[in-house]
C-alpha cells in the first residue's frame, strides 16, 4: 500500500503547477472584464461564505486524511472510520446549510450567496481525504485537471461583461460541487458499505473539536483580513488589490506546500507503527526543501513584481506591486508552518500543540489589522499576515525543539540566503532597463533561476547536487534501456 513519496509529490505538484497557470491564463482577462471593484466584491463575500464553509468542515477533513492513514491495511477499519467521519461532516453541512440561507435572505448581496452555497454543498459530498489518507494523489490530480480545464473554458465562453459576475462566480462553485462529486465512483475501491453496528459519529466529536479550533484559527489570518479591509475601509477596489496580490503569493507557495500534502499520510503511517526515526529524517528533508525552494520564489516575486504587475492586470492596479512584494514573504512563513505543524503536529496527534501556537498567530494577525488597515489600508493587512504567520513559526519551533533541533533546520539556511539575495539583487538592476513586458518578465524569471542555482552549485549545496545527480542517472539509465 506504500507509495513513492517522490512520485507523489510529482503528482501533486503537476496539479499546483496547474493550478499556477490558470490564473495566468484567466486573471487577466478576468480582471480587465470584472475590474477591481468586481473582484473585490466577489473577493468579500467569498471571504464570508469562508467562515460557514469552515463551519461545515469543522476540522472533519483533517481528522478523516489522519485517521485513514493510520488504516492503511485495514479495509474494514477503514471503512468504518470513513462512513462515521462523512456521516458527521454531513450533518455539519446540513445545520451550516440551512444557517447560510436565512443569512443570506438578509444580506444585500442574497444572490452572489445562494451562488456560493455550493461551496457547502461541495464539503457535504468531499471525499478528497480518503484519497488523500490512501495516498492516492494520481486520483486526485486527474480529478482536479479536469475540472480545472473545464473551469477555464467555462470563464472565457460565458463570462463576457462586467455584468457577469454572477455567472463567474456561479462557474468557480459549480464546479467545485461536480469535482467532488465525481469522486464517489471510486469509493467502492476503497471502502465497504457502512455497517449499521459500527455507525457512531459523534464517538470521536472531541477530537475532531480538538482539530478544528487551529482551523478556525488559521482561517482568521488568511480569510478575517479580506473581511476586515472590507468593513475598515468600505472600499472594494482596496479588496480587489489585496485578492489579486495574495492569488499570486499564494500560487507560489502552493509549490512549497504540495510537498505537505503528500507527507501528512506517509508521517502518520510511519508513526503510527513506531517509525520515530524515519519520521524525524521525512522531516529534515521537507524543511530542506522549503528553505531550497522557497527563497528563490520569495525573493523571485520581490524581484519581478514591477515588470509583472503592469503588463499582466492592466490599467488600475498598480496598488498590487507593493502588496505583492509583502505577501511573498508568506511563502517562506508558511512554508516553514506548514512542516512543523501540518506534516509533524497534526500526523503525531499534537494537535494541542498546533492549536496553542496558531491561536496565538490569530490574535497576532486580529490586533495588528485593526492597528494598522485603517493607516495603511490592504497593506496594513498583508503586513499583519506576513507577521502572524512568522510568529507562528517560530514558536512552533521552539515547542518541538526537543524533537527538531533547530539548530539543524536553520544551519542550512545560509547558502540559500546568499543565493537568493544575489538573485534578487540582479533581478531588481536589471529590471531597471527592461520594459514591463510579458517577454521580459520571462527573461528576468529565467535569469533569477540560472543565477540561484549556479551560486548553489558553487557553494556546493549538497541537496541541489543529490538531486541532481538523482534526475540525471534516472534520464540516462532511460536512455540505456
Amino acid at each position: 500500500m506504500q507509495k513513492s513519496i517522490k512520485k507523489n509529490y510529482l503528482f501533486n505538484t503537476a496539479y499546483q503547477i496547474l493550478t499556477l497557470i490558470t490564473p495566468l491564463i484567466t486573471t487577466p482577462y478576468v480582471s480587465r472584464i470584472l475590474g477591481a471593484d468586481g473582484i473585490g466584491t466577489y473577493s468579500f463575500a467569498d471571504s464570508v461564505t469562508s467562515y460557514f464553509v469552515l463551519a461545515a468542515t469543522m476540522g472533519i477533513s483533517i481528522y478523516g486524511q489522519r485517521e485513514i492513514s493510520y488504516f492503511q491495511n485495514d479495509r474494514q477499519k477503514r471503512s468504518d472510520v470513513f462512513w462515521n467521519t462523512k456521516i458527521l461532516e454531513c450533518i455539519t453541512s446540513a445545520i451550516t446549510l440551512i444557517v447560510f440561507y436565512i443569512f443570506a435572505m438578509f444580506s444585500s448581496n442574497g444572490t452572489i450567496f445562494f451562488v456560493l452555497s455550493m461551496n457547502i454543498l461541495a464539503v457535504m459530498f468531499d471525499v478528497t481525504w480518503l484519497f488523500q489518507g490512501m495516498e492516492e494523489f494520481g486520483i486526485i490530480t486527474l480529478r482536479n485537471t479536469i475540472f480545472k480545464f473545464l473551469n477555464i473554458a467555462f470563464i472565457f465562453v460565458f463570462v463576457k461583461q462586467k455584468s457577469d459576475l454572477i455567472i463567474y462566480i456561479a462557474g468557480i462553485a459549480g464546479f467545485a460541487l461536480i469535482s467532488n462529486l465525481s469522486l464517489w465512483t471510486r469509493l467502492r475501491q476503497y471502502v465497504d458499505r457502512p455497517q449499521k453496528e459500527n455507525i457512531r459519529p459523534l464517538k470521536n466529536i472531541k477530537l475532531v473539536v480538538s482539530l478544528f479550533i487551529p482551523t478556525i484559527a488559521i482561517q482568521v489570518y488568511t480569510v478575517l483580513d479580506k473581511t476586515m479591509i472590507g468593513l475598515i475601509t468600505r472600499d472594494s477596489f482596496q479588496n480587489g488589490y489585496y485578492e489579486q496580490a495574495i492569488k499570486m503569493s499564494r500560487m507560489a507557495l502552493m509549490l512549497v506546500t504540495s510537498l505537505g500534502t503528500v507527507m501528512i499520510p506517509r508521517i502518520g503511517h510511519h508513526y503510527s507503527i513506531g517509525e520515530k526515526k524515519i519520521v524525524n529524517t521525512l522531516m529534515y528533508r521537507s524543511y530542506n526543501f522549503v528553505w531550497f525552494l522557497g527563497i528563490p520564489l520569495c525573493f523571485g516575486l520581490i524581484g519581478i513584481a514591477d515588470n509583472f504587475v503592469p503588463w499582466f492586470f492592466g490599467n488600475g492596479y498598480g496598488a498590487v506591486t507593493p502588496l505583492l512584494r509583502i505577501l511573498s514573504c508568506l511563502i517562506l512563513a508558511i512554508g516553514i508552518n506548514n512542516v512543523t505543524g501540518m506534516q509533524y503536529l497534526i500526523p503525531t496527534g499534537r494537535q494541542n500543540i498546533f492549536t496553542k501556537t496558531v491561536l496565538v498567530g490569530a490574535v497576532v494577525n486580529v490586533i495588528m489589522n485593526a492597528l494598522l488597515i485603517p493607516i495603511f489600508k490592504a497593506n496594513g493587512a498583508a503586513v499583519a499576515s506576513v507577521v502572524a504567520e512568522t510568529t507562528i513559526a517560530v514558536i512552533q519551533l521552539i515547542l518541538v525543539k526537543k524533537e527538531i533541533k533547530g539548530i539543524q533546520v536553520l544551519k542550512i539556511l545560509p547558502k540559500y540566503l546568499i543565493s537568493g539575495l544575489v538573485m534578487l539583487v540582479s533581478l531588481l538592476w536589471v529590471n531597471q532597463f527592461l520594459e514591463k513586458s510579458i517577454l521580459d518578465t520571462i527573461l528576468l524569471i529565467v535569469m533569477g533561476a540560472a543565477i540561484y542555482l549556479i551560486i548553489l552549485f558553487i557553494l556546493k549545496d549538497k541537496f541541489l547536487i543529490e538531486n541532481t545527480k538523482l534526475v540525471l542517472s534516472k534520464v540516462i539509465g532511460r536512455k540505456e534501456k
